[in-house]
């Protein structure tokens, strides 16, 4: 293992000057002018970094390496020395059965609610593309963001909830105390129609969904208490270790906890300000594929990280991964540079800074662990040169890795029955807080629910109520609205109900009643006199039994059947005709006098005698 005789130095490879080879470093004051490192797949971008973070744990300095494909972040585990392993966070969401919970809202000062809603509209408007986002998502969402930050014990689940659970919004609303967010859900929000609700707000609940939905990072981000305190890693110098491989969790749910971890710890750096600048210890923030992690706000921490006392060390493939506002910030803020071999296209850039010390066409010719550099020495940018990278440290004789992740599932992590049973409850609370519907309609009638047996529709039957109640034959009551007459199911043959058939077996019909029995019964109420038109005079009994003609529709006309040409071809050929000499359209006939013709063709003749 490398000794270094500065404990405020870091190796970073090694020169040939005049045949000798020498080792060269960077200070700690130097590192906090933030460094790029650019090089194409298997240059040993990785494994410069790892030997980086390796110095530093060594040295006991305060550590956060964030790594999207897992293989570093997992090696990092074996060089971890007795003395650090209860400095040491693993943050592993692989690791499904013991998730560890970062609430990113959690606990948030009033004086950096802006920078969290900012962060998080950021890492949101990055994740989701630029295509899909608009301004008024980021309206709605932003003062959501800030409606949250309010509230006690809320997370990223409440946004969702926010925008589909009135009885919760009401709750949020109520605890607000900033009159301009407060004004939007009150003045605003509130006065939505139902229409631009359903074209506004899906979008976003669409969007968070998709995460949300994901037990993985709902298990992580959903708990309400965090058990990574960003705020004292970096007080206390502690190790943080984050393997977001995109191989076990996926690509989105990678950039997601990559971005909100980054916000997180730029928050934290931006906290400090309570602390004298001579009492904030160096934390180093090492960062590989930081283009997937870095949003519009990543160019806050460049500029204003070092006052802080926060060092980046950011790494990616080609400079084109990076958008145009967070370039500008990388090449505007950085003081070391290192590319290692790099396309055509990169070349040709980074010759802008390596010139007239190296040209485009040595950039892209460089060997494995080569690279060309200008570092930062003093505060002041060297010249370009070339060196080579320092071989991978070994691992120690006894790796302490089995206890470095134990003892981060026992402090950090919580059983996966439990939180899912905590989340389970969260949602639960959401369903009991609706109100429930009444019970009686607005005409009285009683409510029925979806669950519970639902009432027998109406029909039009035979009358069945008492006798002393049914109206005389030719007879028909007034119906309930004026000039609306309403007839028995007798006169109406045609408009019995279309119940289920089962239900029309279980009611058997009930026998007519004879006529002196219903002119007995007029004596007992006074019905109201209608004169039946003709063509719905009641039927006699023979001609209601009497079976209807059934009815026969019409026949469709036959219609060209389509043909393709690859069937044409299977039928053979097909023989075509044309029209008939009897099928000609007759010519009308005209009377030729024989007189006439005899003379014509005489005439004729003797013509051709005399030549």
């Amino acid at each position: 293992m490398l000794k270094n005789t500065d404990n405020q130095l870091v190796v970073l490879g090694e020169t040939n000057f005049r045949n000798q080879r020498w080792r060269f470093g960077i200070k700690s004051d130097d590192r906090r002018r933030h460094m790029y490192v650019v090089g194409s797949t298997g240059m040993g971008k990785t494994e410069f970094l790892k030997n980086m973070a390796i110095q530093d744990i060594e040295a006991g300095r305060g550590l956060a390496y964030i790594d999207p494909h897992g293989d570093a972040a997992d090696d990092l585990l074996d060089h971890i020395p007795a003395e650090r392993i209860k400095d040491v966070i693993y943050l592993d969401p692989g690791d499904l059965s013991h998730p560890i919970a970062f609430n990113v809202m959690e606990k948030v000062g009033y004086e950096f609610r802006h920078l969290v809603a900012s962060g998080l509209l950021g890492v949101f408007k990055k994740i989701f593309g630029v295509e899909v986002w608009s301004g008024r998502m980021e309206y709605i969402l932003n003062n959501t963001i800030l409606a949250l930050l309010e509230y006690p014990e809320a997370t990223l689940l409440g946004i969702n909830r926010m925008l589909s659970n009135k009885d919760y919004r009401d709750k949020v609303v109520a605890n607000l105390k900033d009159p301009i967010v407060r004004s939007f859900w009150v003045d605003e929000f509130a006065k939505y129609t139902d229409r631009y609700m359903q074209e506004a707000t899906p979008a976003i609940q669409n969007k968070i969904g998709q995460f949300i939905s994901n037990n993985l990072i709902r298990n992580i981000i959903g708990q309400v208490r965090s058990a990574i305190d960003v705020r004292k890693i970096m007080d206390e110098g502690k190790i943080l270790i984050v393997n977001l491989s995109r191989g076990k969790i996926g690509e989105d749910a990678s950039r997601l906890l990559g971005a909100l971890l980054v916000t997180k710890i730029q928050l934290a750096a931006m906290s400090r300000v309570d602390i004298a600048e001579k009492d904030r210890l160096d934390f180093y923030l090492y960062v590989d594929e930081f283009q997937h992690f870095a949003t519009e706000s990543f160019a806050n921490i460049l500029s204003e990280a070092r006052k802080y006392h926060l060092s980046l060390i950011m790494a990616h493939q080609y400079i084109k991964q990076m958008e145009e506002p967070v370039m500008d910030a990388v090449f505007g803020n950085v003081g070391t540079i290192i590319s290692f071999r790099v396309g055509a296209e990169d070349g040709e850039f980074l010759e802008k800074w390596f010139q007239p010390d190296f040209l485009m066409n040595d950039i892209v010719n460089l060997g494995k662990y080569n690279i060309y550099l200008k570092l930062m020495i003093d505060g002041v940018s060297s010249r370009g040169f070339s060196a080579q990278t320092i071989p991978p440290f070994p691992k120690l004789e006894k790796t302490n890795r089995e206890e470095v992740i134990e003892f981060s599932r026992k402090t950090y992590a919580t059983p996966r029955e439990v939180v899912e049973q905590l989340i389970a409850e969260w949602a639960g609370s959401m369903q009991a807080e609706e109100k429930p519907k009444p019970k009686t309609r607005y005409d009285g009638q009683p409510r029925f629910s979806d669950s519970g047996p639902r009432p027998e529709p109406r029909r039009f039957e035979q009358d069945r109520r008492p006798s002393f109640d049914r109206p005389p034959s030719g007879e028909a009551r007034y119906g309930g609205s004026p000039r609306q007459d309403m007839y028995s199911a007798t006169q109406y043959p045609d408009q019995r109900s279309r119940s289920a058939p089962e239900e029309r077996q279980q009611r058997s019909p009930q026998p007519l009643q004879t006529k002196p029995q219903l002119q007995t019964e007029t004596r007992i109420e006074t019905k109201l006199q209608v004169q039946i038109p003709p063509q719905i005079q009641p039927k006699s009994q023979a001609q209601q039994l009497s079976p209807k003609p059934q009815f026969q529709p019409p026949k469709p006309l036959e219609q060209p059947r389509p043909v393709s040409l690859n069937q044409a071809l299977r039928e053979g050929p097909v023989n075509f005709r044309g029209r008939r000499m009897d099928e000609r359209k007759e010519r009308p006939k005209v009377e030729v006098n024989t007189n006439d013709l005899r003379k014509a063709l005489e005439e004729a003749m003797g013509g051709n005698e005399q030549s």
